[in-house]
């Protein structure tokens, strides 16, 4: 019996310690300070010089609030906040009414073609809303292809796609999806055992979609206005696109024009205006929390929960359908395919046949020049390599902050989550001061300024809560007991990552690697401070492009742009219809 026990005996393993510290605790504190490095570094730089009367990589600087001063009465900042808050209420309105009712009507009723309607719902989502902007111009624009057969039609055109309302109305076509995606998530997971009750009492489809299935939806409703409202403050290609033509000026144009394209930018108001803007996005996400903390009271996923029926509406239904067909056909299909056709002509306008002038002359272009075509490798390279970064960070920051006993791991949670309360110009403003800042000791200059690095290092950080968020909403459906068997057998938190958990996120990891890939692709306003004319990606390239009015350039470089996304897009389908965990 005791030589049986003592065959059985399983020898814990015995590993490494540095400097006596055990390697699973240096491991944490390393992704703890990175997360915390990563977080500052492009906040501190900003904070400094709103505060300095002079550049900050200028010696002798002296602090003061003059910036502050300066930038409320002499700068024009006072219309600036004005139609930054008309175009962020207008968007958010919008963008709740396209996509609450959109995912109450495809999730909660018998919605005719209601699983392609929901899924044609989401492809908006995967296309940046500066290509879509260059479409909406295409074909809503004073001059384009519908505007012009509008007026031919009536005499006039009834809409204005250079003002407040115009830019509204396209950011929140391209906001929608998230919102919808919201409300439809917590539309399947939640009981309806509530609506069968009011059934019961004899209430009608459409009372009970206003008196229980719409109150249930207040904590996405909540979630996705701070998220649009964010968004709408921090958007440049949309008001870029439509407020120069109408000298309309919103935070994020403020930026761009006072700083990029500043002959002598007065880098104080500089940062003034982006520490406000900071300051306002993160008490926004600050009040999100507030009041999602009593979201409890909304739950209604119990332990029995029944399966969701849907409601007949009948004719209302076919309302519905028509409502969403319009919204995908007139807000993303034919601007998009305006986009495309115009990429293979040399006009595109309704005042002379298109077919006329086909060609490939504007893809000829794009592969004639060097800037053009290093763009979209560029945009390659960057893409895949800070997926990959960014995703491995936030799978071993998921591990630390939700399976480890590590003291701060609450702490990590919140650094991976904080870059998404930071706007993206904000996010390349404040890197190009730190880099300035770490170039000017010698060293590591040449690595950080204007260089893809710097490029991977600014995207990686606006990607970086989406990637986090991905792989932590599947390590809970892992059960700790997996964690305690293999803590039993003598593994350490380490050990037990690399050998069994690891493993079970492999699905997580390929779709936050997916997610983080398309983001980093269609993403430009985070690189306009940071790259350099051999650094630049496709919608940096695009943007130059426009300002020198190359359309069919634009056009084709966009169309390229949207190829790949779709590539990438169905190459992911694909491999997640196996992979249900991801």
């Amino acid at each position: 019996m005791t030589d049986l026990s003592v065959r059985g005996t399983v020898t814990a393993p015995r590993y490494r310690r540095v400097l006596g510290v055990g390697r699973s605790r240096v491991l944490q504190y390393v992704v703890l300070a990175a997360a915390a490095l990563f977080v500052v570094a492009p906040i501190a730089p900003i904070l400094y010089q709103s505060l300095v009367d002079r550049p900050l990589y200028e010696a002798g600087g002296v602090f003061t609030v003059a910036n502050y001063t300066k930038l409320f009465t002499e700068a024009g900042f006072g219309q600036v906040i004005v139609n930054t808050a008309l175009l962020a209420v207008m968007t958010t309105v919008l963008t709740l009414l396209i996509a609450v009712p959109m995912a109450i009507l495809v999730v909660r009723t018998r919605l005719p073609f209601g699983r392609v309607l929901g899924l044609s719902m989401q492809w908006p989502f995967y296309i940046s809303s500066l290509i879509l902007g260059f479409g909406w111009i295409t074909m809503y624009g004073p001059a384009g292809f519908v505007s012009v057969e509008v007026r031919e039609l009536i005499g006039f055109v009834p809409w204005n796609l250079y003002s407040l309302p115009g830019m509204a109305m396209t950011e929140a076509v391209a906001l929608a999806p998230v919102a919808y995606v919201f409300c439809a998530n917590v539309l399947r997971q939640s009981d309806a055992a509530l609506e069968s009750a009011a059934q019961v009492c004899g209430a009608k489809p459409l009372r009970i979609l206003f008196t229980v299935v719409l109150p249930m939806l207040r904590p996405p409703i909540v979630y996705a206005t701070i998220l649009t409202l964010s968004a709408s403050i921090e958007s440049l290609s949309v008001p870029l696109l439509y407020g120069t033509p109408a000298d309309i000026k919103v935070f994020a144009t403020f930026l761009y024009s006072n700083g990029l394209e500043s002959v002598r930018p007065d880098y104080g108001v500089l940062g003034a205006a982006s520490m406000i803007i900071l300051v306002v996005t993160v008490a926004m996400v600050v009040a999100q929390a507030r009041v999602l903390k009593k979201a409890q009271r909304f739950i209604s996923v119990r332990g029995k929960a029944s399966r969701p029926r849907r409601l007949e509406l009948r004719w209302a239904g076919w309302i519905g359908a028509v409502a969403i067909t319009l919204y995908v056909i007139f807000g993303a299909a034919i601007p998009i395919l305006g986009l495309v056709f115009r990429s293979f002509t040399l006009i595109f306008t309704p005042l002379q046949n298109p077919l006329r002038t086909l060609t490939l002359g504007n893809y000829a272009e794009i592969f004639a020049f060097d800037d053009y075509t290093r763009s979209i490798t560029n945009s390659l390279v960057v893409a895949a390599v800070g997926a990959v970064a960014v995703s491995v960070f936030a799978l071993v920051a998921v591990i630390v902050a939700r399976r480890s006993t590590f003291r701060f791991r609450r702490a990590v949670e919140y650094l991976a989550l904080a870059p998404q309360a930071i706007p993206g110009i904000i996010v390349g403003i404040g890197f190009f001061w730190a880099f300035a800042l770490i170039g000017s000791g010698g060293v590591l200059g040449p690595l950080l300024q204007g260089t893809l690095l710097a490029v991977i290092i600014v995207f990686g950080f606006t990607v970086l809560p989406t990637a986090f968020s991905s792989i932590a909403s599947s390590i809970t459906q892992i059960g700790a007991e997996l964690d305690n068997a293999a803590r039993t057998s003598g593994a350490d938190w380490l050990g037990t990552f690399l050998r069994i958990l690891w493993r079970l996120l492999i699905p997580a990891f390929v779709g936050a690697l997916i997610l983080s890939f398309v983001s980093i692709l269609k993403g430009y306003s985070a690189a306009l401070f940071v790259s350099s004319a051999n650094s630049e990606v496709i919608g940096t390239t695009v943007l130059v492009l426009w300002t020198e009015g190359e359309t069919g350039a634009v056009a084709a470089l966009a169309t390229l742009q949207i190829a790949i996304t779709a590539v990438v897009v169905a190459v992911a389908s694909r491999f997640m219809k196996g992979h249900a965990s991801a």
